[in-house]
């Protein structure tokens, strides 16, 4: 798979993103829960496209970030954010 077609699979999935300074993006995805919670969902990648990075932000109906779940490279469970 070319570059450009790894690019366009990654915008498509993810509809927001963001150019970082060594050529990588920062893409997102963000999913209203019933009760005023959202994940958002965060895939880090280099100049190539390929994967650093893959985790999931919850955050409560405040927009509080309460709770990271890192999937990628290794899945390390749902971890609280401690205040302040």
């Amino acid at each position: 798979m070319t570059l450009e077609e790894k690019r366009w699979l990654n915008e498509k999935k993810f509809p927001n993103w963001q150019k970082l300074p060594d050529g990588g993006r920062i893409y997102w995805l963000e999913v209203k829960g019933k009760h005023g919670w959202r994940a958002r969902y965060v895939k880090e990648v280099d100049a190539m496209e390929e994967t650093l990075k893959f985790y999931q932000e919850i955050y409560d109906g405040n927009g509080n970030l309460i709770e990271i779940h890192e999937k990628f490279p290794m899945d390390k469970g749902h971890r609280e954010v401690e205040d302040g």
